[in-house]
């Protein structure tokens, strides 16, 4: 099984994960195409969204390797934004071959593509976050900083 050095393992701040540290010892898990319906909740939109991020930066158009990316997050993206390039496809392989469809997953998530649309992790580093209109942000003597403190002593 490929191991894909440098791709993140999950989500940031959660458990969904990305990628897998071992083969199953019963072989790979299927992986299927997961229906998206419109009432998922937004933590799931997002996992989704930097997940295809994440193959995104890694993978380009190029095509990839299943290896130890996780089949529960992939099934989310199969059929639409990750293809299968393998002819027979096998799902339950580690070694399958996957390619992302620009034009699907663009129309999916702009976001990703849109180099205006928002920060990537790697800009973080180059982002100031002491920025100067933050400077006149005040605590109140309490320390807190939620609505019914504001203005307020102890």
């Amino acid at each position: 099984m490929v191991k894909h050095r440098g791709f993140p393992s999950r989500m940031t701040g959660t458990d969904f994960q990305f990628t897998i540290r071992r083969a199953g010892k019963e072989g790979a898990t299927k992986i299927i195409r997961r229906e998206r319906f419109a009432d998922r909740r937004k933590v799931d939109r997002e996992a989704d969204r930097q997940f295809m991020a994440a193959l995104w930066d890694h993978f380009g158009e190029e095509p990839f390797e299943r290896g130890n990316l996780d089949a529960g997050r992939l099934s989310w993206l199969f059929g639409r934004e990750v293809k299968a390039l393998d002819d027979p496809f096998d799902p339950q392989s580690y070694e399958a071959m996957l390619q992302i469809d620009r034009s699907v997953a663009e129309a999916s998530f702009p976001e990703v593509f849109d180099p205006n649309a928002g920060m990537s992790p790697a800009d973080w580093d180059d982002f100031d976050f002491d920025d100067e209109e933050d400077d006149d942000w005040e605590e109140d003597e309490t320390g807190g900083d939620e609505p019914e403190n504001r203005g307020r002593s102890a």
